[in-house]
């Protein structure tokens, strides 16, 4: 949404302040010292001063020096360009780009589709930025390397990558403006469940090997995030432990990402077919 447009929607509303969202994140049981994997529409939480950082300073407020905050930083156009759908790009191009595109640099790549927080957010001094050219994760605090320390190919969403970590550390996932079809935790889930059609596939991606550009090929196990949202609402509803509250001009979603993990992994089992 354009913020033209935000302002359009904005009669009788007061700016989202900084101080007003650090306030509603506790309220919503946000506290100092917490690990928590964070997704964001800067657009639905609201006209913020200071935009995304304003977001990350409300973020940083709450969680204090002993706090880890981590953020999705995905780079879907590093992907094979042989696979794009949104938009594909004509076929007589696929070796140039894979020729062409520069290689993933954790500390220069910009994020694609991720939002204006999570674009920020990986450039924020002192954030460290996990090695998976794909779906790489940023993260800033005291855990900040155990979380995004090791993300080796082959991992993107397994026992490996930085979602195995949050689970180990008993992280929460805070859902700001967006709903579960942006919970990446839920792929930990989906990556332990047994369910029919699970497959892997091979994947590329520009990487620095030994100091020089070269198309990698990899295996991955295939995420599928169609029927995250549907799964989302029957965890809040089966479990109760999703937190609903108040947050800017929109919504926020809290839980555990052990709680939403161990719940994906048996719904997926029972519920997805191939």
């Amino acid at each position: 949404m354009s913020e033209e447009r935000l302002l359009r929607d904005a009669a009788g509303r007061d700016p989202v302040t900084p101080a007003r969202l650090a306030a509603q994140l506790g309220e919503l049981g946000l506290r100092r010292g917490a690990v928590v994997i964070v997704h964001t529409s800067l657009s639905r939480i609201g006209w913020v001063p200071g935009g995304a950082q304003g977001v990350i300073a409300a973020l940083l407020e709450v969680l204090g020096d002993t706090g880890t905050l981590v953020m999705p930083t995905h780079t879907g156009h590093l992907t094979d360009p042989a696979g794009w759908q949104a938009p594909p790009v004509p076929e007589s191009w696929w070796e140039t780009i894979r020729d062409q595109m520069p290689a993933y640099d954790p500390a220069m790549t910009p994020t694609r589709r991720m939002g204006a927080v999570a674009e920020a957010f990986r450039a924020y001094p002192g954030a460290r930025r996990s090695a998976h050219p794909h779906v790489s994760f940023a993260a800033l605090g005291p855990e900040a390397d155990a979380v995004v320390g090791e993300h080796p190919l082959g991992s993107m969403f397994g026992e490996r990558s930085p979602l195995a970590r949050l689970y180990d550390l008993d992280a929460q996932v805070l859902l700001a403006g967006v709903g579960h079809g942006n919970n990446t935790s839920i792929h930990l889930g989906e990556y332990r469940a047994d369910f029919p059609g699970k497959r892997s596939g091979t994947e590329g991606a520009p990487m620095l090997v030994d100091g020089r550009r070269r198309w990698v090929r990899f295996t991955e196990t295939l995420p599928n995030d169609d029927d995250f949202d549907e799964l989302g609402r029957d965890f809040a509803r089966d479990t109760g432990q999703e937190r609903l509250g108040p947050l800017g001009w929109g919504e926020g979603r809290l839980m555990r990402v052990r709680a939403i993990v161990d719940y994906a992994e048996r719904w997926i089992a029972t519920h997805r077919r191939a």
